[in-house]
């Protein structure tokens, strides 16, 4: 796992890059937490393919406890992939609320993150 790390418009961006997956479970986003929070980070992108697939199935609680983690210690997290192949209705539901704040939000791709922010006025 490597993560990059850029600023647009003064926020602090951790770009995660793996092929392999990133938060398999709860201590797996707390590690994740931790090292772009040390590094001061406000906002971090992962892709889709770098989490655990219990994560988008909302009746395991773990994307509530992840993310519910992020928001303790003050981090947002963009989370980049195709969302349209889940047929899940509250998921569904969940991406298009969680899209309507900085918090969590669901994207296609990374330029839209960053375009987002560049629009975004801070």
């Amino acid at each position: 796992m490597r993560i990059e790390i850029r600023e647009i418009k003064g926020i602090t961006l951790a770009e995660v890059i793996s092929e392999s997956l990133v938060i398999g479970n709860l201590q797996d986003a707390l590690e994740l937490i931790g090292n772009c929070g040390y590094q001061g980070v406000d906002k971090v992108i992962v892709q889709e393919h770098n989490i655990t697939p219990d994560f988008f199935d909302l009746k395991t609680g773990l994307a509530g406890e992840v993310l519910q983690k992020f928001s303790t210690y003050g981090l947002s997290i963009a989370i980049i992939g195709d969302f349209s192949k889940y047929s899940s209705k509250s998921l569904q539901d969940f991406i298009y609320e969680s899209n309507k704040s900085n918090r969590v939000n669901f994207f296609p791709s990374v330029q839209e993150v960053k375009e987002r922010l560049i629009s975004t006025s801070h």
